[in-house]
């Protein structure tokens, strides 16, 4: 059966939810105090105020008053939601020693749902928030009638022809098991401290997308961003050799590398990796083609004043190469993905560099394993990106060392810098190690960056001391 879907008004939930919410059905927001169950519940509400419906948010612990006051200091204006508070007022202190203890639940159930009944007949709303339903069972001293009530009093407000958003705390004192059995769908939302995520418990009648999805409250409101899948779909592109502007370089590639690869570009510190990368960025920008690097370490102005003193002035491309940088312990992998997805819709780049692997892994809010950096990069691939990763190795005794396995299943291409010693002094090889279409020159060459830019010397020989981690030529021809 087709479901016209009730949208959520959040950014990334409908995605998750395979469209929105399912009409006239109630929903479970859980989560402890301060998960964002609230402001879920306000932005599902305004998504029914922008299609011209009539919501209500029924409060049963903060006054009217004090959420218009929070709403208003976050920069959200609640006008059009109508408002059922029947939170405690400071007058209850008062009226409750009118009555024991045994009897009070039942003296404030009866008028607390008559005045639900009489708003939501009043108002025939389309969408309804209740803020909680913990309150609810507070007032139940059975609990089959607490089930049985709040089971009819919800069955009541779908056939009033309302979709419903009510909430419930997680604590250890009142167990929510009872409404997650009853309910349509729950939504589960978590906070660490520092990390925000949701997840879709259960959704009756449809799909849904699995795992945790990033959450994210700010004062652009609250957004989800759904955890990284496999889109599979792959867009057509023009087949093409990408050059770094350098022949010798391209020679060893057979060309260069190929549109729509996965390139890993590995070594120690120092050997000229983020160079050699921009190298081909710039060569693709002066073609005209759009190209993205992005840093998750070095900040931007130091990349620019190295590659200006090596005669790689990146400021006559600047419209077509585009520089981010990526601050530590802001985004998710999910964020970072949904922003790679929009840049690329919006400048539409051929080329892409990330810098680099390790620091992508820590810069997140929660390290990225191996499975999410193998997604990441197969659907940039799918957009018929050419992706360069830059892959930092350490200098340790023994062979010069390889990408980890993790990594080396990924790519295409794989392209290797070490430091050597030739006649006493240290300075670097280039060399390729993986080349997925296409044969390549399996020689080593040095690689030199100079005041003038990238020099590559002719193929190297006669090699001792792999052991050492740094290997010597003995004699260079």
């Amino acid at each position: 059966m087709y479901y016209q879907r009730v949208l959520s008004g959040i950014s990334g939930l409908d995605e998750v939810l395979k469209g929105g919410f399912i009409p006239n059905r109630f929903y479970l927001i859980r989560g402890k105090s301060g998960t964002g169950k609230s402001t879920l519940g306000l932005y599902f509400l305004l998504e029914g105020i922008k299609s011209k419906e009539k919501v209500l948010y029924i409060t049963l612990e903060e006054s009217e008053t004090k959420i218009r006051k929070n709403a208003e200091l976050k920069g959200i204006d609640l006008n059009g939601i109508e408002f059922l508070d029947i939170s405690p007022t400071s007058e209850y202190f008062a009226k409750v020693q009118a009555y024991d203890i045994f009897s009070s639940v039942e003296v404030e159930r009866e008028p607390l749902t008559k005045a639900i009944v009489e708003k939501v007949k009043s108002l025939n709303p389309k969408r309804i928030f209740l803020d909680s339903i913990t309150q609810f069972k507070l007032l139940c001293s059975d609990t089959y009638q607490c089930r049985k009530m709040i089971l009819s009093f919800l069955r009541f407000l779908t056939e009033a022809n309302a979709t419903v958003l009510f909430t419930s705390e997680i604590s250890k004192q009142i167990s929510d098991d009872d409404l997650i059995f009853i309910s349509d769908g729950v939504l589960k939302l978590d906070y660490d401290g520092k990390l925000r995520t949701i997840q879709i418990e259960k959704f009756r009648g449809s799909g849904y997308s699995n795992g945790l999805h990033s959450l994210k409250i700010s004062d652009k409101g609250i957004e989800v961003f759904p955890k990284i899948y496999y889109m599979g779909r792959k867009i057509e592109y023009k087949k093409e050799i990408l050059s770094s502007g350098i022949s010798e370089i391209d020679n060893t590639l057979g060309g260069g590398i190929e549109k729509g690869t996965i390139n890993i570009i590995t070594g120690p510190s120092g050997t000229g990796k983020t160079t050699l990368s921009l190298c081909f960025l710039r060569e693709a920008a002066l073609q005209g083609k759009k190209v993205f690097f992005y840093s998750f370490d070095e900040d931007l102005e130091f990349i620019l004043e190295r590659c200006k003193a090596i005669n790689m002035d990146l400021n006559g491309v600047k419209d077509n190469l585009i520089l981010f940088k990526i601050p530590p312990s802001l985004y998710t992998i999910e964020e970072f993905f949904y922003i790679l997805k929009n840049d690329i819709e919006k400048y539409k780049p051929e080329i892409i560099a990330l810098d680099s692997i390790p620091s992508l892994q820590n810069s997140f809010l929660k390290s990225i394993d191996k499975i999410e950096l193998s997604l990441l990069t197969k659907n940039l691939k799918n957009f018929g990106i050419s992706l360069i990763i830059i892959n930092e190795t350490e200098l340790e005794p023994g062979q010069i060392k390889l990408p980890e396995d993790e990594i080396t299943f990924l790519a295409d291409n794989i392209i290797f810098l070490h430091h050597i010693i030739i006649e006493g002094q240290i300075k670097k090889i280039f060399g390729l190690l993986k080349k997925r279409l296409s044969d390549f020159d399996k020689s080593l060459r040095e690689f030199e960056i100079t005041k003038d830019g990238i020099k590559i010397g002719s193929p190297l020989k006669n090699f001792k001391g792999f052991s050492l981690g740094i290997p010597e030529i003995t004699k260079n021809l």
